[in-house]
């Protein structure tokens, strides 16, 4: 079995090379593009949920439309918004830790 021509991902790389002129002024995600899934753009950024909502809010995904769903036994928080744009589906990823509680200082405070 051969693998797929380049051509193959012509639809996220053309909106990606879209998105480098629209949207330069916007921070800079990780970017993935497989043969897996041909026709998606991810966008994904690690401990920057502002620079998630910024892609969000210039994609015109609804607020409503994000998923939220925690990883690590509660340790990091994602969101997932996927929106179609010229012809790929673009998928937008957030990461970001969850403070860990300090369980000495609530039990102090709840001895109080």
């Amino acid at each position: 079995m051969s693998a797929p021509a380049l051509s193959a991902l012509n639809a996220p790389l053309l909106v990606l090379r879209v998105f480098s002129t629209e949207f330069a002024h916007l921070p800079a995600p990780a970017l993935s593009v497989s043969t897996i899934f041909p026709d998606r753009l991810e966008l994904s950024f690690h401990d920057d949920l502002p620079g998630f909502e910024a892609w969000r809010n210039a994609l015109g995904i609804l607020p409503s439309s994000v998923s939220y769903h925690e990883h690590s036994g509660g340790r990091t928080r994602v969101l997932t918004a996927e929106a179609d744009y010229a012809g790929a589906r673009v998928h937008l990823i957030g990461f970001a830790r969850i403070p860990v509680r300090d369980e000495s200082r609530s039990r102090q405070e709840t001895a109080r």
